[in-house]
């Protein structure tokens, strides 16, 4: 449906999450993934959603140049919030044990955002969605991290993995954000881009 509308543009999908990557398939679009490496680094100054956006838009930032002008570039950024503090991806087994373990007995936001980028314009939108995990013990969260070793994952952990099906108690907002991308907002968007 979206597909049919899009038939004039070109899609370009810059991540290398094979969960984006499903997604985009299962809402029909026609894409292509491009791949290029960004620092993902952002001013300290920045809290909160600030720095998914940043992130999202910093990421786009290798193409701008070379895009035509029938292309749509979509960049996107996911990190964990919680007491005041952004939790990206871990950097070893150690401190994904450690990340897990903070988000324990709490309530925390998984914030993505995602930017929109055609020669001319460039749009970018976040979803915020609240998770609470249970008590968790020390053998669940080491037991995690050792078969599904999540580390390309912000927060350390992946809400459709083992994890959160033992673990999570409560959910607000949209559950594919937590995997990965607020499918609903790409939707919405690519509609707009299209019909403005």
């Amino acid at each position: 449906m979206l597909n049919e509308k899009l038939k004039q543009y070109h899609i370009i999908l810059a991540s290398g999450s094979p969960r984006r990557q499903q997604f985009f398939k299962e809402l029909g679009l026609d894409f292509e993934v491009r791949l290029k490496s960004v620092k993902e680094e952002y001013p300290n100054r920045l809290t909160h959603f600030e720095i998914s956006d940043y992130l999202a838009q910093l990421k786009s930032l290798p193409f701008k140049e070379n895009l035509k002008d029938n292309e749509i570039l979509i960049t996107s950024d996911t990190i964990v919030w919680h007491n005041n503090k952004a939790l990206g991806k871990p950097i070893n087994e150690e401190d994904a044990f450690n990340m897990i373990k903070s988000l324990s007995n709490s309530t925390h936001e998984v914030i993505t955002s995602v930017c929109f980028t055609t020669k001319t314009h460039q749009k970018t939108v976040n979803a915020v969605t609240k998770v609470t995990f249970k008590n968790l013990e020390d053998e669940e969260i080491q037991y995690y991290v050792d078969i599904c070793m999540p580390l390309d994952k912000a927060g350390a952990y992946g809400i459709q993995e083992w994890i959160g099906q033992i673990g999570i108690t409560k959910i607000e907002g949209s559950y594919f954000n937590v995997v990965g991308l607020p499918t609903h907002l790409v939707y919405k968007t690519l509609n707009s881009l299209v019909s403005s």
